[in-house]
């Protein structure tokens, strides 16, 4: 999976970032390198929250999927 993100230099020095496909998904480093560290774990953060199980009947299947 590829997704976009968005480096700011931040102020004070180094860095920060947002990724725009997941709200509220962002992070800071004080180089480069670590700003991209901590971008993956924020990501990987993000996207394993467990959110509220949806509503299916007999007739729906439910999968869950790697990506």
């Amino acid at each position: 999976m590829k997704i976009k993100v968005v480096v700011h230099e931040a102020e004070e020095g180094g860095y920060w970032a947002e990724v725009p496909a997941i709200p509220g998904c962002a992070t800071e480093g004080d180089t480069f390198e670590e700003l991209l560290k901590n971008l993956y774990e924020a990501i990987e953060g993000c996207l394993s929250v467990d959110v509220e199980q949806p509503k299916s009947t007999d007739k729906d299947r439910v999968l869950e999927i790697a990506v």
